[in-house]
């Protein structure tokens, strides 16, 4: 059995992509004289690019580590794209709204223990958090970043902190109620 199938890659690459359109005008791209000049355009190839840099690693490593964590159980884990999540994104970016919030994707596993499923659910927020201390001690120890790096590294720092604490919300699909009440039902 393969590790990641045709179907989940095709789901990662949808998923990246819509990523990169949803979050191309919520990122600040670090700006140059030249980029202050130049008309604002619906689609910015540019801020495209740098929000794939900045989301794309903290929503697919948060996906990922669900699905081998729950593969180290021996469980059957399959990644997919959230197309209706991703759809709410994509209206929520062409109206230009202020918040956004949406469901890029998700690990089906089955015949997980509580215990089993509250460590899985974990996984994904915790590799957030390891993403967010990565890229914290990058910027404090690295003795020369170029701007562009610092602010991808910092804008790194920030989103992984954000999706660690807003997963660990103890409510509704959220992982902080898969962790709790999987610990709840194993205790």
């Amino acid at each position: 059995m393969a590790i990641i199938t045709l179907l989940e890659i095709v789901d990662m690459i949808v998923m990246i992509v819509a990523l990169g359109f949803i979050f191309s005008s919520y990122i600040p791209q670090p700006r140059t004289e030249l980029s202050l000049v130049k008309k604002s355009r619906w689609f910015d190839k540019e801020s495209f690019k740098l929000a794939i840099y900045v989301t794309a690693p903290a929503i697919l490593l948060h996906e990922l580590a669900h699905k081998f964590v729950a593969i180290l159980y021996g469980l059957n884990a399959v990644f997919h794209a959230s197309y209706g999540g991703l759809a709410i994104g994509v209206f929520l970016k062409i109206i230009a709204s202020p918040f956004i919030i949406f469901a890029p994707g998700y690990v089906s596993i089955a015949n997980a223990t509580p215990i089993q499923s509250a460590i899985t659910a974990f996984a994904g927020p915790l590799m957030n958090l390891l993403l967010f201390f990565l890229a914290w001690f990058i910027l404090d120890r690295a003795p020369r970043l170029t701007r562009t790096q610092a602010e991808v590294l910092h804008l790194t720092k920030q989103i992984n902190l954000f999706l660690f604490i807003f997963n660990m919300i103890p409510l509704g699909p959220f992982d902080g109620a898969k962790v709790f009440s999987g610990l709840l039902s194993a205790f």
